[in-house]
């Protein structure tokens, strides 16, 4: 997956938002104000911070090594950092950025959540 792909998927989703609030090469995709993704795009090896359900995120581990590891700089058990740079297949890299979002917004308030069903 190229950045420009992992971008425009993470901005494909209902309300997410693109923004930079810790320096301007570190992407952080939000949906109604809640990280869902954060990535350097222009790193090398491309890697994205997503949130994972805790029993998945071992699994996923243990079925990639090296290319699913602990969330850099997040919380271990909720948070996997994925290599995004075509060792793992493209269809997963998607679902699983879906999968993190899909956990945001299942963790926001019932309106909020009603609201994205509509847009």
């Amino acid at each position: 997956m190229t950045p420009q792909e992992l971008r425009a998927f993470c901005l494909s989703f209902n309300e997410a938002v693109e923004d930079f609030p810790f320096r301007p090469e570190i992407s952080v995709f939000k949906v109604l104000g809640k990280l869902f993704a954060l990535t350097t795009l222009d790193a090398r090896p491309l890697t994205v911070n997503l949130k994972c359900d805790p029993e998945d995120a071992v699994r996923l581990r243990g079925e990639h090594p090296g290319l699913i590891v602990p969330g850099w700089h997040m919380n271990k058990r909720h948070w996997n950092t994925v290599t995004a740079d075509g060792d793992l297949p493209d269809g997963l890299v998607r679902e699983l950025v879906e999968d993190s979002y899909d956990l945001v917004v299942a963790g926001l308030p019932r309106a909020e959540r009603l609201r994205l069903d509509r847009a």
